[in-house]
């Protein structure tokens, strides 16, 4: 299975962040991804800097023929087509995708890291993989995706009536 997390805190051309994902998720089928099954929406603080616009996150699961790779650079080419910026690290932005895990396939490229190197410390990661993947284990630890969540705990999620 291939998870890939979703989130925005700054409004887009498509509108607000949640508009944004869900034109996201349309986008997703034309570029050869096909999602299977989504979370529920979750909105989360903004960090490190809490006086940000707060994030709404969700996280996709999908199928693909893609390689780890060419999935990467589709997303980055989507995050470009909704107005993402590049320049600060965790500055809001209008769109962030990341591949969360692709079939349980480690690596550490310095392009592509799997599974995503922070996502077991990431409550707004951790909770919406909960909702497509009860099951999942982290693919290096083995750990279960209810125990990680248990670790980070939920304090700051709140889980939004407005999902796709």
């Amino acid at each position: 299975m291939i998870y890939i997390a979703l989130g925005a805190n700054l409004p887009s051309a498509a509108g607000p962040p949640e508009t944004t994902l869900r034109r996201v998720l349309d986008t997703l089928p034309r570029r050869g991804v096909a999602v299977e099954a989504l979370s529920a929406f979750y909105r989360s603080p903004a960090w490190p800097k809490a006086s940000d616009p707060a994030f709404i996150n969700a996280v996709a699961r999908v199928s693909t023929k893609l390689t780890p790779g060419e999935l990467m650079r589709a997303l980055l080419q989507i995050e470009t087509e909704f107005g993402r910026k590049r320049g600060i690290k965790w500055a809001p932005r209008t769109l962030d995708l990341d591949i969360v895990d692709y079939g349980g396939l480690v690596t550490d490229a310095a392009h592509l890291m799997l599974p995503h190197p922070q996502m077991h410390e990431r409550n707004f990661v951790l909770r919406p993989l909960a909702d497509v993947a009860p099951d999942w284990r982290h693919p290096i630890t083995g750990e279960p995706v209810q125990d990680l969540l248990k670790i980070v705990g939920e304090e700051g999620l709140e889980r939004l009536e407005i999902g796709p």
